[in-house]
């Protein structure tokens, strides 16, 4: 990753690199130049775009108003730090600059585009990813299906896997910040669909059913010997209660339960471990 460019406007390495941290969900921190008066060291456009690992890339002015800029992105990158402020300096006053002039500079943190990883192409399945895709999701589908697997079936997926669902849990590695809903089109394969995630960290995990067939899978995953620290995260039957009953009107309410989780809304967010009593 290449450092600051002269003109402090980061040019295309900025924008490549900002491209980079959010397909590779790397947390990062945007500095932005909105407002300045009298002698300033940059103009309104620059950027500095501070990376997880303490790479920067850009520049809104370098010496003390870069180093206080600085200090405040990483205190941002934290997830339970406000996502977005507003820096105003005296350059003079506030810095000790000889510049004597103004600068408004904005800091927001860059969130890695919400995850859904969705077990299941049949025709609930579809619904979903293009609901949720509607909904800011990047959509990984997963079924064994060839013939349910094919592009113009999944057009609003982010990536399609043609594999066995359980045996996938592990090539894509859910994180605390990933939702997971287990929507397959046979019983046994939910079931080791849900047992595998269950044992990941995945921060959502929730499968399409009745509360008949969650009582009888939790006796079978009880008898498996799958921890009850594990069970209490499984939500099931996954989605809001609206009435729903067509695939259309499920996808809603179950992506509509995602939203729910991503923005905190009486429900634990995604980037934090969920606990639900099923």
């Amino acid at each position: 990753m290449t450092g600051p460019h002269a003109d402090g406007r980061g040019g295309d390495d900025l924008y490549e690199a900002l491209a980079r941290a959010r397909r590779e969900r790397t947390a990062a921190v945007l500095a932005t130049v909105v407002e300045v008066a009298g002698s300033t060291p940059q103009e309104p456009g620059a950027k500095l775009l501070l990376l997880a690992d303490g790479r920067t890339v850009g520049t809104v002015g370098g010496g003390s108003v870069e180093h206080r800029i600085l200090a405040e992105a990483r205190s941002m990158l934290a997830p339970e730090a406000p996502a977005r402020r507003l820096a105003t300096y005296d350059l003079s006053r506030d810095l000790g600059m000889c510049c004597g002039g103004q600068m408004k500079i904005f800091l927001e943190r860059i969130e890695p585009a919400a995850r859904l990883l969705l077990f299941g192409a049949g025709h609930l399945g579809r619904a979903i990813c293009e609901a949720a895709a509607l909904a800011g999701f990047e959509v990984t589908v997963v079924d064994e299906r060839e013939a349910w697997t094919a592009p113009e079936q999944l057009p609003s997926a982010t990536r399609i896997l043609c594999e066995e669902p359980a045996a996938a849990v592990a090539l894509l590695a859910p994180d605390a910040a990933t939702a997971c809903v287990v929507a397959t089109h046979a019983h046994p394969v939910d079931q080791a669909t849900v047992k595998a995630l269950l044992a990941t960290p995945a921060g959502f995990v929730g499968m399409i059913g009745s509360h008949r067939k969650r009582d009888k899978f939790l006796m079978r995953l009880r008898a498996q010997q799958v921890p009850e620290e594990q069970l209490r995260r499984l939500r099931t039957p996954v989605g809001l209660d609206i009435g729903a009953v067509t695939p259309a009107e499920i996808a809603v309410s179950v992506v509509a339960e995602l939203v729910a989780v991503r923005r905190g809304h009486g429900a634990a967010r995604l980037d934090r471990p969920v606990e639900r009593s099923a």
